[in-house]
């Protein structure tokens, strides 16, 4: 059984899938679309909330936010399941492929036999598209590979049952109705908003633009109040969230750029291009730190020198990302 599926590549699986099946179905939308009309920029640094050990650093809103985001702004239904039965779960999947139906799967990624071993890691929020079977084989439409993947009947599987943080619990789904002329000029003026409400406006210390002034106080202070030893786990554990979890802080900016750029077009402003082009410089400002961080960690930089140094890029990048919300918010009225 095979469900003719046009496969196509991107930066990030949650986008990527959504911007994969809503297409199949007939409304072609750009993963950097599906990006922006689900708000998915974001920023928050939590100290109370640790991950093997170390301070959790988020740079984009939560797992799954955006799909039910986006989907309610383009008046989109999906219908989900989840299974306590391995075996029943894997039943459900046959009988939709049998159906004809693509079907969205949220997995653990570290075991899908596809993964190159040096890029698995435990993450229980992967999300991919089954489109058919061959034998005891799947048909993988998962949007961060090049081409179509093949995947084993137990390694999916177990990866649809994986244990750990935020287990899957063989949650698949569909896309069951896409309107014919979705309003997606209110789309992306709703999911701009909620952007610039959540950076400029959420209150406390750890979220937005206030969030990222407050990791930068704390990557400052980081080898006088930690030690160098482990200054270097805490820093390596915000790289380690901003380039190899997901797409990254720069990848997500630079995401959100091409989203105003096609905004631009779509609600005829012409200074959407000018906001798209900062915000890319605002990507390349926090790869910046991103490498730093990187020669600090591999032991190719004087980490009491630089710590302070990258702490200056965080509240450049900070400045950066409030002026440009408050303008764009400005833009869309």
């Amino acid at each position: 059984m095979k469900v003719p599926f046009q496969h196509s590549q991107s930066a990030h699986c949650e986008t990527g899938v959504l911007s994969n099946l809503l297409s199949h179905h007939g409304l072609t939308i750009s993963e950097s679309m599906v990006f922006g009309i689900g708000s998915g920029l974001f920023f928050g640094y939590f100290p109370f909330i640790r991950l093997n050990g170390l301070p959790l650093t988020a740079f984009r809103s939560s797992t799954g936010g955006i799909m039910k985001r986006a989907t309610r702004r383009l008046g989109v239904e999906m219908t989900w399941q989840k299974f306590r039965s391995p075996e029943k779960a894997m039943a459900a999947l046959d009988e939709k492929l049998d159906e004809g139906t693509p079907v969205g799967c949220r997995t653990g990624a570290y075991w899908l036999s596809y993964f190159p071993r040096r890029y698995r890691f435990h993450f229980n929020m992967h999300n991919l598209v089954v489109y058919g079977k061959e034998g005891e084989d799947y048909l993988i439409s998962d949007p961060v590979f090049p081409e179509p993947m093949i995947c084993p009947a137990d390694s999916l599987k177990k990866a649809r049952f994986a244990k750990g943080p935020l287990p899957p619990r063989g949650r698949m789904y569909q896309v069951t109705h896409v309107p014919e002329a979705p309003d997606l000029q209110g789309a992306v003026v709703k999911g701009v908003k909620e952007v610039c409400r959540t950076m400029l406006k959420a209150p406390g210390p750890f979220l937005g633009v206030r969030g990222i002034r407050y990791l930068a106080k704390k990557v400052g202070a980081y080898p006088k109040k930690l030690g160098e030893k482990k200054a270097v786990l805490y820093l390596g554990q915000v790289i380690r969230m901003q380039e190899e979890i997901g797409t990254g802080g720069a990848g997500f900016r630079f995401i959100y750029a091409a989203f105003l750029q096609e905004a631009a077009e779509l609600l005829g402003e012409a200074s959407l291009h000018d906001l798209s082009r900062r915000m890319t410089e605002v990507g390349d400002r926090w790869r910046d730190f991103a490498v730093m961080g990187g020669r600090i960690c591999k032991g190719r930089a004087e980490p009491g020198g630089t710590y302070a140094e990258m702490a200056g890029i965080l509240k450049d990048c900070a400045e950066r990302e409030k002026t440009l919300l408050q303008d764009l918010l400005n833009s869309i009225g």
